[in-house]
């Protein structure tokens, strides 16, 4: 099997190889960076059309996580658009941390059309290193897609729980890998290479219920759901909340 993965890897490689070209030259990821928001400005569209509902039963258990202020100081990692905004209730202080710098302006449209949140600030940074916020500051911390693109979960979940307030929750939606075995996790492998360009990183073959199973917190529920858009290569997703 591995001996298959490899020899698919290299002909995806070779179907694509003006772009690893482009990227083992430098001049991929500034491209990708510039590209990215409009892309996932697109796919995000779709992704809440089909997860409206799921999102709304998620996110509407932040109401009731109000601090001293009788406002939600709330934390998304990886905002990009802003799509979750819509699902956010009133009361919701927003901070938004993306080491992207080009989402800036989406996520001010996106601000403009959710009069009920309060933006706080955009704060241009990677997940693992959150030093620009304080200990405990956060009621709520939201990470929908992103762990799949970070360089260390392990290190984002260990932010995560340091930024939240004891008490505080985090909530996410994320893709995750096939079953092991699978033809299915046989492909992500096989495109995984190529995807990581393409995806800004992003990794098919993460195991993300491992990461949170593992990061001490207080409590976690999670539930397995079927991809929202059949026809790419990211596999099923899970989602749930955690608690320091």
């Amino acid at each position: 099997m591995d001996t298959l993965v490899r020899l698919l890897q290299l002909l995806v490689l070779l179907l694509t190889l003006p772009l690893h070209l482009m990227a083992l030259l430098g001049f991929w990821e500034p491209l990708c960076k510039t590209y990215f928001p409009y892309l996932m400005a697109m796919l995000t569209v779709k992704c809440n059309r089909k997860m409206d509902g799921k999102k709304q039963e998620l996110f509407s258990q932040i109401k009731g996580l109000a601090g001293a202020s009788g406002k939600v100081a709330l934390l998304e990692l990886g905002c990009g658009t802003g799509a979750n905004f819509q699902f956010y209730p009133s009361g919701c202080r927003i901070t938004c941390l993306d080491p992207n710098p080009h989402f800036e302006k989406f996520l001010t449209k996106s601000m403009a059309k959710n009069r009920h949140l309060e933006y706080e600030r955009f704060v241009v940074a990677f997940g693992e290193d959150m030093r620009q916020l304080a200990n405990g500051s956060m009621d709520v911390v939201v990470s929908t897609l992103v762990l799949c693109s970070v360089q260390s979960p392990k290190r984002v979940l260990q932010e995560v729980r340091r930024v939240l307030r004891p008490g505080g929750m985090f909530f996410f939606w994320e893709h995750v890998a096939e079953p092991r075995g699978s033809w299915a996790f046989l492909w992500q492998q096989v495109l995984q290479p190529t995807w990581k360009h393409i995806g800004d990183g992003c990794c098919l073959t993460r195991e993300t219920w491992k990461d949170l199973e593992n990061a001490q917190f207080s409590e976690l529920q999670m539930e397995r759901q079927p991809p929202p858009i059949k026809w790419l290569p990211v596999g099923p997703h899970i989602m749930g909340k955690a608690v320091k």
